[in-house]
């Protein structure tokens, strides 16, 4: 039996609100004092208490093997500095606990919004190719213990991720 893993690439096309919808929501400026409408993240955070922290990554390349989903919960991220980063998602699948391989899909979000993941929606990244980059994130403050599902590429089909 091989051991041997195959590295394939995703191209990863810059986040737009329309090809971002299958996955969550992309989330811009608007001014202050706009009604609450369409455009903004629609959150479920009612299965525990919100955390909204910074967190910092370093030296995060392209590349990845595992892939994350939570059930409970959206989630938010956005980088600061203006910086772009990636991220690679595939919609949702609660009743399986693999995700389908034809519908990972790599994006590019610059460093001026945010993204709201749907609940379930598997996701890789932040990813970059900065020295560092510090994220905000918005999801529960138990999320990474208790509703942490992760599946990895190279133990089911020996494959990593490449985007590009």
């Amino acid at each position: 039996m091989s051991t041997s893993q195959t590295v394939q690439q995703l191209q990863a096309e810059w986040v737009t609100p329309e090809n971002f919808r299958r996955y969550g929501q992309v989330i811009s400026a608007s001014q202050d004092g706009k009604a609450y409408d369409a455009e903004d993240a629609k959150l479920n955070l009612q299965n525990g208490i919100p955390r909204f922290y910074i967190m910092r990554l370093q030296g995060r390349g392209r590349k990845f093997h595992n892939i994350t989903r939570h059930v409970q919960c959206t989630q938010c991220l956005g980088s600061l500095e203006g910086k772009d980063w990636f991220i690679a998602v595939c919609p949702p699948n609660n009743d399986v606990n693999e995700p389908a391989l034809e519908n990972i899909a790599a994006f590019r979000i610059p460093g001026n919004c945010f993204i709201k993941l749907n609940q379930g929606t598997w996701h890789a990244g932040p990813y970059f190719e900065h020295e560092a980059v510090d994220f905000y994130n918005l999801e529960l403050s138990d999320t990474n213990v208790v509703d942490h599902f992760t599946h990895d590429f190279i133990k089911s089909h020996q494959l990593e991720f490449e985007m590009v």
